[in-house]
C-alpha cells in the first residue's frame, strides 16, 4: 500500500541507533577478558531493559523495542566478532595489546599512564586508548627506556618508555 494513503498516526518513528566505536574494516575486534565482560554485561542490561518495557501504550512499548533490538543486534555483531587477548601470553618486556604503559612526552616531567584495549572499552577518561590509536601504533613493540615517535603536522612528539604492565 503506498504511503500516502496511511494516517500520520500510523506511522512509526524509526529509532536513530548511534554507532558503536569505530573498527576498521578488515581489522580484528581485540579486546581484553574485562571488554568482554562490559560487553556481556551491556548485553544483560539491554535484555533485562527490554523486558521491562511498558505494555500500557503499545506504540511506544514497539518503539523503544526496535531501539533496543537495533542496539542488541551493533553488540551481538561485536561479541561475536571479539578476539579476546590474554594478557598472561602478552611479552611482558614489551609494549603490547593490554600492556598498561608509563611514558613521558617530550621534555615534560609529568608522567602518564595509558592501557592500550579494544575500541569499546577505550576511554582516554579511565586512561584506556584503543589499539588502533596513533599513540598505541607508536608504542606497539617498543620497551622499557626505548622511545616512540609520533609525526603530527606541526611537531613530533617523542614518548619515553618508562614501565610496562599487563
Amino acid at each position: 500500500m503506498s504511503r500516502g494513503f496511511v494516517k500520520e498516526d500510523d506511522q512509526e518513528e524509526i529509532p536513530i541507533v548511534p554507532p558503536r566505536a569505530d573498527l576498521p574494516g578488515g581489522a580484528t575486534n581485540y579486546v581484553t577478558q574485562a571488554g568482554y565482560d562490559e560487553l556481556q554485561a551491556e548485553k544483560d542490561e539491554l535484555l533485562k531493559e527490554r523486558e521491562g518495557l511498558d505494555m500500557t501504550n503499545e506504540k511506544e512499548r514497539r518503539i523503544a523495542a526496535n531501539l533496543i533490538n537495533s542496539k542488541l543486534q551493533l553488540l551481538n555483531q561485536r561479541i561475536v566478532s571479539a578476539h579476546v587477548i590474554d594478557l598472561a601470553d602478552q611479552p611482558q618486556d614489551e609494549v603490547r595489546f593490554g600492556a598498561t604503559v608509563t611514558f613521558r612526552i617530550n621534555t615534560e616531567k609529568r608522567e602518564r599512564k595509558y592501557q592500550i584495549v579494544g575500541v569499546d572499552e577505550a576511554d582516554v577518561s579511565k586512561g584506556k586508548i584503543a589499539f588502533i590509536s596513533p599513540i598505541a601504533k607508536a608504542l606497539t613493540n617498543k620497551k622499557v627506556g626505548e622511545s616512540a615517535t609520533l609525526k603530527l603536522p606541526k611537531e613530533e612528539r617523542v614518548f619515553e618508555i618508562l614501565e610496562i604492565q599487563y
